[in-house]
């Protein structure tokens, strides 16, 4: 198979700037903390032939497209069993990547438009695992889960992904890069575990907190956390929802009966 079509539905633009793909790849740093890596979506394997490269990590790959798999088997021998033709957000990671007690990895890939927040809910529920993600996706994305609080592109993937990661945006890349080139420029960041191995909270309420939260953002907060029936006074409470840091959302959620 010479090439891979395309395909809409699955949100396909391949990259086709081979600078830009090995400035990608050079962003992961397992650094020792964790081996494998976790490609998502590599369509013909632009990333992945310098991720194979790369001596410290064993690189794994999922792709929904069967044709993709196709001819990533065919053109990437050194990759045999560790292509998995499935869709990334039904993965069971320990099981399938074999993880053995404490193990990590880490991500990285350029994710499809059309499932880059799912994909980003799927980091989170699986936050003790993946330690690092390198990844491209539409710029205005990735600048809002880069952005700080304060900033109107803030939301809730920035709060909640900021809260057990430390985020930097890397690349801005443009439509050309890509065949077919996108409608959209496209921008590149790196998410590093913090910390935080849990929120001094409750982590469901506080992701409720923030959604919530956000739902309303041009309200000040005691107006849209109402649905929460909060009781009491606070001077967050008294900003907007893009106005909060995670950690102030936290002490929020401890407050809230």
């Amino acid at each position: 198979m010479a090439k891979v079509r395309a395909k809409k539905h699955l949100g396909q633009h391949f990259l086709i700037n081979e600078a830009i793909a090995e400035d990608i790849v050079d962003l992961i740093l397992p650094e020792g903390r964790y081996k494998k890596v976790l490609e998502i979506g590599p369509g013909m394997g632009v990333l992945t032939k310098y991720l194979l490269d790369r001596e410290d990590m064993e690189t794994h790959v999922v792709e929904l497209d069967g044709e993709s798999v196709v001819y990533l088997n065919e053109h990437f021998p050194a990759l045999k069993g560790r292509v998995y033709n499935e869709d990334v957000l039904n993965m069971w990671l320990t099981k399938e990547l074999a993880l053995e007690g404490n193990e990590k990895i880490g991500i990285i890939g350029n994710f499809p438009y059309n499932i880059s927040s799912q994909i980003f809910f799927k980091v989170l529920q699986d936050k003790d695992i993946v330690d690092e993600v390198v990844c491209m996706l539409q710029k205005e994305v990735a600048e809002r889960i880069a952005s700080k609080p304060g900033s109107k592109k803030y939301g809730i993937l920035s709060v909640l992904l900021q809260a057990y990661y430390d985020i930097d945006y890397h690349i801005n890349v443009p439509p050309i890069s890509f065949d077919p080139p996108p409608k959209v420029d496209s921008g590149v960041i790196r998410l590093v575990r913090n910390k935080n191995v849990t929120l001094d909270c409750d982590e469901r309420k506080f992701f409720t907190v923030v959604k919530t939260g956000f739902n309303q953002r041009r309200k000040m907060l005691s107006n849209a956390l109402k649905p929460m029936g909060i009781d009491f006074e606070h001077p967050n409470l008294q900003k907007r929802a893009e106005q909060l840091t995670y950690q102030e959302f936290v002490e929020l959620t401890n407050l809230i009966s």
